[in-house]
């Protein structure tokens, strides 16, 4: 048993490394400590369909992590965060990036919350809030969303939010080529370590 729990937890470093991310010992507790806050609160909060650690290590901290390398200093804005992701994995792994997630429903925030205070995030701030109703002093340099509302939607609530030079980071699958798209964008393809899904990171100016 004790062998299986080692194994689970390898597959955020053997992934990582496949990603070519480096992670510290003390940010791979918090991935892991993070990940058994969502199993565990997920058995009476229903913040995921996800529920073993293996799944969620592939499928949500993995999937994560594959947006680091697009992730810029300065502020970023992670939109219908539900349980967290990317934004909280952004967070533990990029000190020099302030995150704020956002999301309308009030136990996905009080979750967030406790991660944050469990984890000791100061970088992180959690918003129970509709996004188009929401006001920042400072506008974010870049916007996320993992899987939230379509490219044209996503843009519509958050227009008075994101700088003007800013840019929107798209997290999707293949299915995204359905949507229709009127302006220029960049299409990453990123290889999730462990993951058969085609998964991609759609760059768009603001």
């Amino acid at each position: 048993m004790l062998n299986d729990f080692h194994e689970e937890r390898q597959i955020i470093i053997k992934g990582a490394i496949k990603l070519g991310i480096e992670i510290s010992q003390q940010k791979f507790e918090q991935l892991v400590n993070y990940l058994e806050l969502i199993l565990k609160w997920n058995k009476v909060h229903n913040l995921t369909a996800i529920d073993s650690f293996s799944e969620g290590a592939r499928k949500h901290i993995l999937d994560s992590l594959s947006v680091l390398s697009f992730v810029k200093k300065g502020k970023i804005l992670d939109v219908g965060s539900g349980a967290g992701l990317p934004g909280i994995v952004i967070a533990i792994m990029r000190d020099d990036v302030d995150v704020t997630s956002i999301d309308s429903v009030g136990k996905k925030c009080r979750f967030m919350e406790h991660v944050k205070l469990n984890l000791d995030l100061e970088n992180l701030n959690v918003v129970n809030a509709r996004v188009e109703k929401f006001k920042s002093y400072e506008c974010f340099n870049q916007i996320i969303s993992r899987a939230f509302a379509t490219f044209k939607e996503t843009k519509k609530l958050t227009s008075h939010l994101i700088c003007p030079e800013g840019e929107y980071l798209f997290m999707k699958g293949k299915h995204y080529k359905m949507e229709s798209i009127s302006e220029d964008f960049i299409e990453n393809k990123v290889n999730v370590p462990f993951v058969s899904e085609e998964r991609f990171i759609i760059q768009m100016k603001a």
